[in-house]
């Protein structure tokens, strides 16, 4: 029920992505839809043709699975456009792999070939897209342990707009980008997702880039905030241990003591454990093998 103003649409309707209609009439082509009905994404779609697109996408989960939700950032020269959307019961990199098929389904939708420059803070999903999954296909999406990929439908999904946008084309150059380093494209993709798995509307970017407060320009992070990550991850040794974490095949277990943590983990393959110094501390140590383990 929508069509000019700050209003939020869902484009294409059937799949419920959102974002902020926020459109001037001038920028777009004549409408065909009468007020109260959906404006379809080939109306806005029809504003962007830039040779160059950048893209920055992120994904949460309060829970692995638990709520969830994925955000991203799609800018040309001259415009930028955000776009999320919920999920009530998911993972971490199901929601890392979802922003990265939709933010590269609505370049698909462009209908044009772009130098695609995507901003991701998941490893799992750069090293999966890039080194992973053509041997999972061709060994019948059995991975190096000898089980069954996790999240096939989406790494399909992935793996096929890839191709697609390959084949008309389109050049993607995929960046690992380090999350609250400072890098404003990426810290804005984490508010949309987050504010999703919170079940909360964010307000949606939709209209000129230079109208933007949002730094898309990419860099390697602040000096500083990297700096500082590094060193409270070195000065934890000699810190008092708020908790200690351990994940073993796939479940996450928080421990008052090493000597339970390690009970726990030792002689045991492919586990993570790790001291926390502070409630903060923990909460990030635990999003971070969200992102790694699905």
């Amino acid at each position: 029920m929508i069509i000019w103003g700050d209003i939020f649409c869902l484009i294409p309707a059937k799949t419920g992505i959102q974002w902020n209609s926020g459109l001037n009439k001038s920028y777009l082509p004549k409408p065909r839809l009468n007020v109260g009905a959906f404006l379809f994404e080939s109306d806005i779609l029809a504003c962007m043709n830039l040779s160059e697109i950048i893209i920055y996408t992120d994904g949460s989960s309060r829970g692995n699975p638990g709520p969830g939700g994925w955000g991203a950032i799609i800018a040309t020269e001259e415009r930028v456009v955000e776009i999320g959307k919920g999920d009530k019961h998911t993972t971490n990199n199901k929601m890392e792999l979802s922003a990265a098929i939709e933010s590269l389904g609505f370049v698909k939708n462009l209908g044009d070939a772009y130098t695609v420059d995507m901003h991701v803070d998941s490893r799992y999903v750069i090293n999966g897209i890039t080194k992973w999954v053509a041997g999972w296909e061709k060994n019948g999406w059995i991975n190096s342990k000898k089980e069954e990929v996790l999240n096939r439908d989406l790494w399909e999904a992935l793996a096929g707009v890839v191709s697609d946008l390959q084949m008309s084309g389109c050049k993607i150059k995929w960046n690992y980008t380090p999350g609250h380093a400072g890098i404003e494209g990426n810290d804005r993709a984490d508010v949309i997702a987050t504010m999703f798995a919170d079940d909360d509307v964010p307000d949606l970017f939709n209209s000129r880039r230079s109208e933007y407060k949002v730094d898309l320009v990419p860099h390697a992070g602040d000096p500083k905030l990297l700096a500082l990550k590094k060193t409270k991850s070195n000065s934890k040794s000699g810190v008092k241990a708020y908790s200690y974490l351990s994940l073993v095949d796939g479940k996450l277990v928080k421990h008052t003591s090493w000597a339970e943590c390690e009970k726990r983990v030792k002689g045991v393959k492919g586990t993570k454990f790790k001291k926390s110094v502070s409630a903060d501390d923990e909460r990030a140590i635990i999003k971070e093998w969200l992102k790694q383990s699905d």
